[in-house]
């Protein structure tokens, strides 16, 4: 009796998928291209971010004579973080973020962090 039980079941199961194919394999084909979709966007913003990033060493570091520490301050100032959130999210004592904060702005020939941010935006440093 069971394994009529397990028959009829099977059949009915076989039934329903072949009256549902084509909507069985739409939603396979469907869930494959998101799938890749989501791959291809996620490669592509990796990229970018990397040519990014290697953009701005390459403009900055070279003509301004700006270490890599010092953009991370000036990342860290364009987010509007202020001297003490920079220490502590760097790891470093107040003194020093203020130190990186003067030297920007010799470096970028400016007087305080809203010109230093508007500069370093007009030089592409920062978007």
């Amino acid at each position: 009796m069971a394994i009529l039980l397990f028959l009829l079941k099977w059949l009915e199961l076989r039934f329903v998928v072949f009256d549902h194919l084509f909507e069985i394999y739409a939603g396979i084909i469907s869930v494959i291209f998101m799938v890749l979709g989501a791959w291809v966007m996620h490669h592509f913003q990796q990229k970018k971010q990397e040519k990014e990033n290697a953009r701005k060493e390459m403009v900055a570091i070279p003509e301004l004579g700006l270490s890599q520490r010092e953009m991370e301050v000036l990342e860290l100032m364009s987010q509007g973080y202020t001297n003490q959130q920079i220490a502590d999210k760097l790891f470093l004592s107040i003194h020093t973020i203020k130190t990186h904060g003067s030297n920007l702005f010799v470096k970028l020939d400016v007087k305080n962090r809203t010109q230093a941010l508007i500069k370093a935006k007009e030089l592409e440093i920062l978007e």
